[in-house]
């Protein structure tokens, strides 16, 4: 009976998603099979949950328009989801550790006793290594004003500080939120430039919300995390390591940005070749990088660079015997 109380329970927090799923699809994030799913579905229909089944292509079960959940209905993965989401958002939004602790607390008070267990067994630390280079902690209300513009396709006025340069007033179609290498990029038409751009959020400082509705365009590649990946001038800074160095690599700069270490900088030079600036503890340790990549290497600077890549060279001569 306890089983059946929770796996009903879980069927009703997958309903809460409003999706519309099938028999099967249900039975598969259940674990168990159709005619069950099917009994359970009942099950909520004599609790009073309005379960609606939708027939024809892409039909299924939903949760009708008019149904209400419970205050909290979690079952044991959405609760140690909920505990690890709400106290690791401080590394990325500024301003919310308080809220973020107090939503916790109230989430954890209003769990079923099981659920809580589960969320409170969770105490996350978090700690950088030496390849990661995170944005700073974004402003939530930023997030808030560009996701709800991103929502509601309205244009959003914006002041976007470059690396080292002066902020520049935009006005910019918002079509997608992207969380990549532990930093968030907006991805959006910007109408003065008439082109596409992946911006760091960290640089961004909204406006007073438009009201002005746009038309969702195509994204480049019909993905905005592919399209952030490939874009070459996302925003990356130059990280500060002992040792920097470049060089030219004989490959398109949008394959080099999808692959370039963090901290790492990639420029276009022609649409097959393309400039990478990088740093490391040490020049073996940039050599060994652009060597990664598998391509014809020119203009390598600096000196120490060229030393380092005469060194390995000699190296691998000598393993090679």
């Amino acid at each position: 009976m306890a089983a059946t109380s929770a796996r009903t329970l879980k069927l009703l927090s997958i309903f809460g998603i409003g999706a519309t799923l099938t028999a099967q699809q249900l039975a598969t994030r259940l674990g168990t099979s159709v005619r069950t799913v099917r009994r359970d579905i009942d099950t909520l229909r004599e609790l009073g949950y309005e379960i609606e089944a939708v027939r024809g292509t892409g039909g299924g079960y939903r949760l009708g328009p008019d149904a209400r959940l419970p205050p909290v209905v979690f079952d044991e993965e959405q609760a140690v989801a909920t505990a690890v989401a709400l106290q690791t958002v401080p590394a990325v939004l500024s301003g919310i550790r308080e809220n973020a602790a107090r939503a916790l607390a109230t989430l954890h008070q209003a769990m079923p006793a099981r659920s809580r267990l589960h969320a409170e067994a969770f105490t996350v630390s978090s700690a950088r290594n030496y390849w990661e280079f995170p944005a700073p902690p974004i402003d939530a209300e930023t997030v808030r004003a560009v996701g709800s513009a991103i929502n509601r396709r309205h244009l959003v006025r914006v002041d976007y500080t470059g690396d080292g340069e002066r902020p520049v007033a935009l006005t910019l179609e918002p079509h997608d939120l992207v969380v990549w290498a532990a930093r968030w990029y907006l991805v959006a038409f910007d109408l003065k430039g008439s082109r596409w751009r992946a911006m760091r959020m960290d640089r961004i400082q909204a406006h007073a919300p438009t009201h002005t509705p746009f038309d969702r365009r195509d994204i480049p590649h019909g993905d905005p995390v592919a399209f952030v990946m490939t874009a070459p001038d996302r925003g990356d800074a130059l990280a500060d390591w002992p040792c920097r160095g470049s060089a030219t690599l004989a490959l398109p700069a949008a394959t080099v940005a999808r692959y370039a270490p963090g901290g790492s900088i990639v420029t276009s030079v022609t649409e097959t070749t393309c400039r990478l600036a990088l740093g490391a503890w040490s020049w073996p340790g940039i050599a060994g990088l652009l060597l990664t990549f598998d391509a014809d290497l020119t203009d390598i600077e600096p000196a120490e660079l060229r030393q380092a890549l005469h060194s390995l060279r000699a190296r691998i001569v000598r393993g090679l015997g």
